[in-house]
């Protein structure tokens, strides 16, 4: 979903009772009140007419008076009385709900207690559904408690941070200032999201590589580049720059090329694929290759390859002994 999808997502949620609460209002009034253009706010609308609870069929359906619409520029909405009605939840649904908290937990922060909150009193209206949500395991790397606070306390506070960075893809620890913008939690992994004033780009920083973190008291500045990363394609997003690996796939594990950002694909007969992908960690492609077996093979850059072989002839070894 791009950032725009999302963003008329989060508006039609907030319109609905916000619409509610204010029969007959005027488009622009909307527009202006939700930050869009007037021709946005139509847009939405006539998204919401064909909105409804699942097996909705037309008459069920959210309904917008179109005629008040086109001809007064007011918005009248109706037929939306379900949503006033407690959530009842299926018992998948309330599984999902409980992961994701979980998952949500390891970024709150000062939040943290709000998330349990809500988490305790799910799990107390969920009955046996709980059990199994604590089954899950929602796996985090240890994160340095102070840096942790550390981080926190400059997006509660909106100030910059200096931080020491250790970038294993180059095997070095780097220095620099940063204005937060807001935490991640992606693959067991949390991420600060902030604009780095050394390279003047959005950056993604996994909390366990940060060395050190000093909070500073100048205040983080907006940029106007500093857009939130669109995270529909993944928190790893390659940029040109980055090291190219060229990998043959076996039919069961052409996967590859529709999970990860791909820069080219050749077929090879046979059901065969080769392609080619950015990789900023070595260990992370190392991984990936041993992880696939033999249904992959590593063929540049030619010095990995060897170490990913050597790596595989020695797993077997432990195998057999």
């Amino acid at each position: 979903m791009s950032a725009n999808a999302k963003d008329q997502v989060e508006r039609m949620l907030a319109l609905v009772p916000y619409l509610r609460a204010r029969e007959g209002i005027r488009v622009d009034d909307v527009a202006k009140d939700f930050g869009v253009k007037p021709a946005q706010i139509v847009k939405d609308l006539k998204v919401l007419w064909f909105c409804g609870l699942p097996n909705s069929v037309t008459g069920d359906m959210i309904d917008i008076d179109m005629d008040a619409l086109d001809g007064e520029g007011v918005v009248r909405l109706s037929n939306a009385d379900f949503l006033t009605r407690p959530l009842r939840l299926a018992p998948h649904e309330a599984l999902a709900l409980m992961v994701a908290l979980r998952a949500l937990r390891e970024t709150a922060g000062q939040e943290r207690d709000a998330v349990d909150r809500a988490l305790a009193k799910l799990e107390t209206a969920a009955g046996d559904v709980a059990s199994r949500a604590s089954a899950v395991d929602v796996h985090v790397d240890p994160v340095d408690a102070q840096t942790r606070a550390v981080v926190d306390s400059a997006l509660r506070e909106s100030k910059q941070l200096e931080l020491t960075y250790y970038v294993p893809a180059r095997d070095e620890t780097t220095h620099r200032v940063v204005d937060p913008m807001r935490l991640i939690f992606s693959e067991g992994q949390v991420y600060l999201e902030a604009w780095c004033n050394r390279v003047d780009e959005v950056r993604m920083f996994r909390l366990d590589r940060i060395t050190g973190a000093a909070l500073l008291e100048t205040p983080a500045t907006p940029h106007a580049e500093s857009h939130r990363v669109d995270l529909s394609r993944g928190i790893f997003q390659p940029d040109a720059s980055d090291p190219l690996a060229v990998i043959e796939l076996e039919p069961a594990a052409r996967w590859v090329a529709d999970y990860y950002p791909i820069d080219s694909q050749r077929e090879l007969g046979g059901g065969r694929l080769q392609v080619s992908l950015r990789f900023r960690n070595e260990r992370w492609l190392q991984r990936l290759i041993l992880r696939l077996g033999g249904d992959a093979r590593l063929v540049e850059p030619v010095l990995l390859s060897e170490r990913v072989r050597r790596s595989a002839a020695e797993a077997l070894k432990q195998y057999a002994s």
